[in-house]
Order: C-alpha cells, then sequence, then structure tokens
C-alpha cells in the first residue's frame, strides 16, 4: 500500500502549516509523507513559530517556505488548509485528493510587546496541536487492520 502524502497549505507558509506539518511529522512518523507549502510562499519561517515549537520539542523541518506548485506532480492523496485564503486558493491537484479545512488565527498578526506575540503564537501553536494529533490518530486508527 503507497504512503499517504498529506499536505498543509496557508498562504505564506510561515507560521501555521508548518506547525502542522510538525505536529503531523511526530504523530505519524513513518506511516505517512508531510510536507507544507504556501499559495502565496513568505520566503521564510517565521522565527517565533520555531522557538514555540522547538518549546515543545518539535524542530521544523526544511526551514523555508515553499510553494504549492512544486507539489502539483500527483504525489498528494490529501490536502489540509488551514487558513480560509488557502482553502479559497487551493488548486485542484492532479488524482483522487482528500481535502479538509481546519482554519486558524493568524498568529503573525498579533501586536505587541514581545510576550504579547509569543503568547499568541503559544495559543495558536497549542490549537493546531490537538487538531493534528486527533487527526493523526484518527488516520493511524483508519490504517491498522482490524
Amino acid at each position: 500500500m503507497k504512503k499517504p502524502f498529506i499536505l498543509v497549505l496557508c498562504t505564506g507558509n510561515s507560521c501555521r502549516s508548518q506547525m502542522a506539518e510538525g505536529f503531523l511529522r511526530r504523530a505519524l512518523g513513518d506511516l505517512a509523507e508531510v510536507a507544507s507549502a504556501g499559495s502565496r510562499p513568505a520566503g521564510y519561517v517565521h522565527p517565533k513559530a520555531v522557538t514555540v515549537m522547538r518549546e515543545i520539542g518539535i524542530d521544523l523541518p526544511g526551514g523555508r517556505s515553499k510553494s504549492l506548485t512544486e507539489f502539483l506532480d500527483g504525489r498528494v492523496t490529501t490536502v489540509i488548509t488551514v487558513c480560509a485564503d488557502a482553502d479559497a486558493a487551493c488548486p485542484v491537484f492532479p488524482g483522487k485528493v482528500k481535502r479538509h479545512h481546519f482554519g486558524f488565527d493568524d498568529p503573525a498578526k498579533a501586536t505587541g510587546d514581545d510576550e504579547v506575540v509569543l503568547a499568541e503564537f503559544r495559543r495558536v501553536r497549542d490549537e493546531i496541536g490537538r487538531v493534528f494529533e486527533a487527526y493523526a490518530e484518527g488516520l493511524r486508527d483508519g490504517m491498522t487492520p482490524s
């Protein structure tokens, strides 16, 4: 059986989709291939996203924001959008592709001093973690033979 390839999409691929990718990679290990991308890549991974993920023992892979066009080659089996803009801009991927949308606030839009902004990144990280860990558990359960 072919491994699922899960692509997490956001607009800039600098925060939310990167964090979701980190959670899925940790939760699924070798059971699936996981990547993230953006409809309009920011060109960087937000340093505060890297910081808050390291706080919980997850290093964000790759260190760069990627364009969704890198993944239009037919290997994607599931697309998960994490912001409304990416959901609206999501192209049709070749083949039979499952689509899900789990929307989250953009922590990069937080204002205030450093602690206030970090608190927002942590809040969004924790929401993403709950959703994607539950998603991964359901996926693992579906892969387990009865």
